[in-house]
């Protein structure tokens, strides 16, 4: 029942909702075959519209289309896409047990009961929920609950398989664990998938390529740590964890300049006039003059690191990653290590 994975093009496709509302832009996007693709915004962005759109749930506006493969599916029924899907909530049947759950669409689809038996145990065996199958969805965790949609959504052998916030209604512990899990059996099972959520961290765990959307369209595509090094755009920066702002003159980025805390940094003047630094790219010395120095305002111990506030002259306050056993204290000066390398351009929105 295995099926070849195959590419997903979406091609000039929008949502104008009856009521005027634009819930998407024209859009185009490709996902290779097997690949897991996350779309990652803000609510509202448009995620959803665009992946209900794939699915066959909602149509594009006129000159929109959407191509499974070579075929052409976009005035095709959500029923004849052949698409797996796996929702927020799971929609899973209280009254079914595990077993019962994952064959649901087999049995539709009208799989001979022995067949349907086979397959059904080794999606079992699959996403490990050996001893559970006669469980009910209000015995199970929700780590557990989340395996058997999966498990039900893949059962049919799908071309497609599509996430809306699959782990949004775990906590934050058990996210964590799941989140693992789900990457892992992803990549075993080489379905092209598209994985909608807000997640920043969830979404570069679990997918090889990211969309960043905003606003109703998607404002860069690439592997994660592309977008996080190289953001096209401050919102793609600010929305892949935290992001220092560093302002500077027209004179100052003109002399390839940055002054910060009494010193000045080369910065290449392409750069404009507003320049990204990440935290973790700060480091910590003993004030002296050559070197940006400025006063800890605040300080929080978490865990893994020790995440500090510092008041600096010409700028915002810096947020800064120091490592664990950092011992600075709110209120002490503090000299700052910056490699001019690490300068994140802060390019225009489109």
């Amino acid at each position: 029942m295995k099926t070849d994975p195959l590419a997903i093009q979406v091609e000039a496709c929008a949502k104008t909702y009856p009521d005027g509302t634009q819930g998407l832009l024209a859009t185009t996007l490709r996902v290779e075959a097997g690949e897991i693709m996350a779309l990652l915004g803000p609510s509202g962005c448009g995620k959803t519209s665009l992946l209900r759109i794939i699915a066959g749930l909602e149509t594009p506006d006129h000159g929109g289309r959407i191509l499974f493969g070579d075929q052409d599916v976009t005035q095709r029924p959500v029923q004849a896409r052949k698409v797996g899907m796996v929702f927020q909530h799971y929609a899973l049947f209280p009254q079914m047990t595990v077993i019962e759950n994952i064959g649901y669409g087999l049995k539709i689809n009208r799989c001979p009961d022995h067949e349907r038996t086979v397959r059904v145990g080794e999606l079992v065996e699959l996403v490990r929920l050996n001893g559970l199958e006669n469980k009910r969805p209000a015995e199970l965790s929700g780590g557990q609950r989340q395996r058997v949609a999966l498990a039900r959504a893949i059962a049919v052998s799908p071309r497609v398989l599509l996430l809306d916030e699959p782990l949004t209604a775990l906590d934050a512990k058990l996210k964590e664990s799941v989140r693992d899990e789900l990457a892992e059996l992803l990549r075993r099972l080489r379905i092209t998938t598209i994985h909608v959520t807000h997640d920043q961290h969830e979404a570069m765990a679990i997918a090889d390529r990211l969309a960043v959307m905003r606003a109703g369209q998607i404002v860069q595509v690439g592997i994660a740590e592309d977008l996080y090094r190289s953001p096209e755009h401050a919102f793609v920066a600010e929305f892949l964890g935290r992001i220092n702002t560093l302002s500077r003159s027209v004179e100052d980025a003109s002399r390839d300049l940055l002054l910060l805390g009494g010193a000045q940094l080369t910065c290449p003047s392409t750069y404009g006039t507003k320049v990204l630094l990440r935290p973790e790219d700060i480091r910590l010395s003993q004030p002296a003059q050559s070197i940006p120095c400025g006063i800890v305002l605040q300080r929080q111990f978490l865990g893994d690191r020790v995440h500090l506030r510092v008041t600096i002259e010409n700028q915002n306050a810096l947020l800064i990653d120091a490592p664990r056993d950092c011992k600075t204290i709110a209120g002490e000066r503090i000299g700052l290590v910056i490699d001019p390398l690490t300068f994140i351009p802060c390019k225009d929105e489109k």
